[in-house]
């Protein structure tokens, strides 16, 4: 079975929340360890436009919050339900994520 990595963006109020639903729905494993994850802290910045329902900001002005980049590795079985827990805890309404697979070494 095929290995994936997922990156997600998400303000610092919510990482932990985040990092929970990704380890419980089966992300993070790595051999015998289980809630594995990397994070690295950065500034996000966009602005949201009409029609935007934006968690943090107001629409026509730009923002800058700083989030965290949280990294995980999952099985190919379990990369839905990682995604569909990210969406369920995440705050905004456009989620910065990247899911790829990974090859085996």
């Amino acid at each position: 079975m095929a290995n994936y990595k997922i990156i997600v963006f998400v303000p610092l109020d919510h990482a932990d929340k985040v990092r929970e639903a990704i380890g419980t729905a089966g992300g993070g494993k790595l051999g015998k360890y289980s809630f594995c994850s990397f994070s690295t802290r950065g500034i996000g910045r966009f602005r949201p436009d009409n029609g935007a329902n934006p968690h943090i900001g107001t629409v026509g002005k730009f923002e800058e919050v700083e989030e965290e980049r949280i990294e995980i590795t999952c099985d190919e079985g379990a990369v839905g339900d990682v995604v569909t827990a990210i969406k369920r805890v995440h705050p905004y309404e456009e989620i910065a994520m990247d899911v790829w697979p990974l090859t085996d070494w």
